[in-house]
């Protein structure tokens, strides 16, 4: 009752002073007729809190999110219902429903009454250019008495979530690009099959490794031809992703570490699209494992990471040499990366042994492409790294074509 009587408005306290007023006077001057009006102005916000406080009771709330998962910019539908259990008719209610910032802001609504076992459908948009996983709710009712003595706010405990996953650009449709494995060593090679075993020649195809070329039957062809090889098992990889906030300087969607999630989320989606079969490991150690459902987990994964306050790549590379699939226990790498420092790019370099197709995208938004990344480049491609250097995701589709043509380019000039 004591938190009942604090929602008393205005003109609910002014009854109630006016009602004690009215018993006093009553009493002084002995007038019975003053001192029933004074009872009753006196208990009528009494009676209006008691009905409003059984109200609370009487709501049912149910929300729905459609869908419950969206890419950053895109727009989900929320639905409510609201339904009035009791026998009695509310009053004038105002419904709002918690949204965050990022989502537009709180959503507000007037309802004026709800008949007994009636309900009300509100729905509104949301929209965000922010992933994240964000909090939908609780609703929170303002009820208020018909004769606007008592307004409470009262809230209901059940909220959703709702995911929005990072952009994802779309890349080349088929495989991945041959000449991203540097030193001739393509991860399409490693990452995407490449048929049934056959003796005969056949057309060069996107990703074929070019140590396969048949340069017998491309003289007699006219046209590149390679060799076909078996390949029973299904292809698999790592993607590594390095989160450590001294990697990624700037804040916000155009930052360097939302644009390097962005692109493994890109490269993670195509990868796995393409049939390939994928882990994700990070400066923190592995994240997630290959599987079938390996695209929808890596983006409800990739929508709530965060800076990681690590100072080294130590515990991620330890992951990658200490197993997977590939030869040495790394196998193919693409790695997501921002800046890097000379012995953390010599570290990442001496992964790469034997044919193992080893990728390294780099996010550098210095505007020099020769600072602070060269160096760090350089030493990768030493080691038979491919190496890519990109500003945001949107530069990725580019890049992934430009590899694609590098290494038809490389056997045509081959004698």
């Amino acid at each position: 009752m004591r938190r009942t009587l604090s929602g008393l408005t205005t003109r609910g306290r002014s009854f109630m002073a006016a009602g004690v007023t009215a018993i006093v006077c009553a009493f002084v001057l002995g007038e019975r007729d003053l001192l029933r009006a004074g009872m009753l102005v006196l208990v009528l916000p009494l009676l209006s809190a008691v009905m409003v406080a059984r109200t609370r009771y009487r709501l049912v709330c149910a929300r729905r999110l459609a869908p419950a998962r969206v890419p950053v910019g895109h727009e989900a539908r929320v639905d409510l219902r609201l339904q009035n259990v009791s026998r009695l008719p509310s009053g004038l209610l105002l419904v709002e429903d918690r949204v965050p910032y990022a989502l537009g802001g709180r959503a507000r609504f007037v309802i004026e009454r709800i008949e007994p076992q009636g309900s009300r459908e509100l729905s509104y948009r949301v929209r965000s250019q922010v992933r994240g996983r964000h909090r939908v709710g609780p609703l929170t009712v303002r009820l208020a008495d018909p004769f606007g003595l008592v307004e409470l706010v009262r809230s209901f405990s059940v909220a959703d979530r709702l995911t929005v996953t990072p952009q994802v650009v779309e890349l080349p449709a088929g495989r991945p690009p041959g000449g991203w494995g540097g030193g001739g060593d393509s991860p399409a090679r490693a990452l995407a099959g490449s048929g049934e075993d056959d003796v005969a020649p056949r057309e060069y195809r996107h990703g074929d490794d070019l140590r396969r070329v048949h340069w017998r039957s491309t003289a007699r062809r006219g046209e590149l031809m390679v060799r076909r090889e078996e390949r029973h098992r299904r292809d698999s990889g790592t993607l590594l992703l390095d989160t450590r906030a001294r990697a990624h300087p700037g804040e916000g969607p155009a930052g360097s570490f939302e644009q390097a999630v962005s692109i493994a989320a890109s490269v993670g989606v195509h990868l796995s699209r393409a049939g390939v079969g994928l882990r994700l490991v990070t400066d923190a150690g592995r994240s997630l494992e290959a599987s079938a459902a390996f695209e929808s987990a890596l983006l409800d994964l990739l929508a709530g990471v965060r800076p990681s306050k690590r100072s080294s790549l130590n515990r991620g590379l330890a992951e990658l040499t200490g197993g997977g699939p590939g030869e040495n226990g790394a196998g193919p790498v693409i790695a997501v990366l921002g800046a890097l420092e000379e012995q953390e790019a010599q570290a990442l370099a001496a992964l790469r042994r034997g044919a193992a197709a080893h990728v390294a995208i780099m996010v550098d938004q210095s505007g020099d492409r020769r600072r602070p990344s060269d160096r760090a480049a350089r030493l990768l491609r030493a080691a038979g790294w491919q190496v890519t250097v990109v500003a945001s995701a949107a530069e990725l589709p580019a890049a992934w074509i430009a590899a694609d043509r590098a290494p038809r380019r490389q056997a045509r000039s081959s004698p």
